[in-house]
């Protein structure tokens, strides 16, 4: 057995506790006294945040910046990535660890990573990815997403390619606005989901596709999901056309997906379509947020910092209380630990020990100021000190 403690930490309801953590779970929230253990001084704690949606084999982070290349669509940005990538001095491995180092002194402890399986990179991507996983074991833990960012259809061989990488311990399949990019949903569907029903794995496809368009593929994305008992197995990932229908046709898309407990991940993209993320909550769809492109050929933005996530989409969604900051939080934190099977979770007695200590009095003030992370601890044991990986 083994046992941690924290003295003086001061929990989200303004409590003062010691706490406990044993065999890597939380075993006490003890009123706060004079016992062993590292004194918090205290600083509030959150849960360990949690990335529901990253490229790790994109990243640009380690290489000298490099200017935005813009695109006018997502099929010129696909090529103009695919063009660049021999450019790039560092491997997928090396910016992959720049990346985890990154996020796990941010805070996260667990995080989705999509990897790019096409016909030029085979599956070295996943590979390398993989090797970078393998090195920040215990410290994040990495899901990985096959996700055939070229397509499926229109790139012969791809098909193979994400069946041999769901072989080699992919945990989920990947796919990709199946009109916008495929101009063939129910085929795009068809082969997604028959992996997906092979190896027993969920889905979780991105879909940028706008309007009724991409309404209609949400439905049947749900329709599908409720056909193959597939609930709780699978995301639907930016899911812009959320935020480009009417309200009539938006009712009867969140219906669906509610129904077939489908969840939806945004990234509070900067683009003006951020989903309607209150209403979805309120009408029982399963919301959570990722950082999407870090510094990478798709986007210059982004830090890997979570709470700063947290701080865009309540920023963009106009929540300024304190209760719907704290909305934005748990987009980060346990509506993406449910979202990605990451759990038990939470700062309660027998989640994951997992835990993030701020100098900050509220969550609010938290995500407004977004300070260093004092400690990181996953799994009861200290990751990270003061913005340094350990």
């Amino acid at each position: 057995m083994t046992e941690t403690r924290f003295r003086n930490a001061r929990l989200p309801d303004g409590r003062r506790v010691d706490i406990t953590i044993r065999d890597g779970l939380f075993a006490a929230f003890d009123a706060a006294g004079d016992g062993d253990g590292e004194d918090l001084g205290g600083k509030l704690v959150l849960p360990g945040l949690i990335d529901g949606h990253i490229h790790l084999d994109k990243t640009f982070l380690g290489l000298p910046w490099r200017p935005h290349r813009a695109g006018p669509s997502v099929p010129h940005r696909i090529a103009a990535e695919k063009a660049g990538r021999g450019e790039l001095p560092l491997s997928v491995e090396a910016r992959a660890k720049n990346f985890l180092a990154r996020e796990a002194v941010n805070g996260t402890v667990a995080l989705r990573s999509h990897v790019d399986i096409d016909p030029d990179s085979g599956l070295d991507h996943l590979h390398q990815v993989m090797a970078a996983r393998e090195a920040f074991a215990g410290i994040v833990d990495v899901q990985l997403v096959a996700f055939p960012q070229s397509g499926v259809l229109i790139s012969p061989g791809v098909a193979d390619l994400l069946d041999a990488a769901l072989a080699e311990g992919a945990e989920l399949i990947g796919g990709i606005d199946p009109v916008g990019i495929e101009s063939d949903m129910e085929g795009h569907l068809d082969l997604i989901f028959g992996l997906a029903e092979k190896h027993g794995v969920g889905v979780d496809i991105h879909l940028h596709d706008p309007g009724h368009r991409g309404s209609l593929e949400l439905r049947a994305i749900a329709q599908r999901t409720a056909a193959l008992g597939m609930q709780g197995k699978v995301t639907v990932s930016h899911a812009f056309a959320l935020a480009t229908v009417d309200d009539r046709t938006l009712d009867l898309t969140i219906a669906d997906l509610r129904d077939a407990d489908v969840a939806i991940l945004t990234s509070a993209p900067g683009t003006g379509n951020l989903i309607p993320v209150v209403r979805l909550r309120e009408a029982g769809v399963r919301v959570f947020a990722g950082s999407d492109n870090v510094r990478d050929a798709w986007s210059p933005f982004g830090n890997g910092d979570m709470l700063e996530r947290a701080m865009l989409v309540a920023y963009r969604a106009g929540l300024r209380s304190d209760d719907g900051i704290a909305l934005a939080v748990d987009l980060c934190t346990g509506a993406a630990a449910q979202a990605i099977g990451y759990g038990p979770y939470g700062l309660e007695i027998g989640a994951r020990g997992d835990f993030v200590a701020v100098a900050a009095e509220t969550l609010a003030e938290a995500v407004v100021d977004r300070p260093v992370r004092s400690v990181v601890v996953k799994d009861g044991r200290v990751t990270a000190r003061e913005g340094a990986l350990l």
